[in-house]
């Protein structure tokens, strides 16, 4: 069972996975639910063009991360919420630079966490180290 975040008041709601064509709505508004069990895409040296150009103006945030990195980890959580509440409005995508060094040189990640925002193809807008959530959603609704 899930938990996801109304988009309109903000509740709550437990959501359960249910047969195709059944869509969930908030117990307290009734506005429909974003799909639940949304994740964040995974992303190589090779698939990050093809992904960002493909949002096209949506905003994709993606998330320079490695696994020996303590603050990555923590921020994981945060970025699975915001992939299960996106409703389609942005991208949330991850890269491990230590997997993927070239597009980690290519943007200049010196450390991490760092959150790449880009948008029509083009990098907007960046946050390096452990962000809030509210932090990330401002800057992601700031672009979308």
């Amino acid at each position: 069972m899930a938990i996801v975040s109304c988009l309109s008041c903000g509740a709550k709601n437990r959501v359960e996975a249910r047969g195709a064509g059944v869509v969930p709505v908030c117990g307290r508004c009734g506005t429909e639910l974003p799909a639940a069990g949304t994740k964040p895409v995974e992303l190589t040296d090779s698939t990050l063009d093809s992904t960002i150009r493909s949002a096209g103006a949506k905003p994709v945030l993606v998330d320079c991360w490695a696994a020996w990195c303590g603050p990555c980890r923590a921020l994981a959580p945060i970025l699975e919420t915001l992939a299960a509440e996106s409703a389609g409005r942005y991208v949330i995508a991850k890269l491990d630079i230590d997997a993927n060094p070239r597009t980690a040189s290519q943007y200049g990640v010196q450390s991490i966490p760092t959150l790449l925002i880009f948008k029509n193809g083009r990098l907007v807008d960046q946050l390096v180290g452990l962000q809030s959530k509210a932090a990330i959603l401002a800057k992601l609704n700031a672009h979308a």
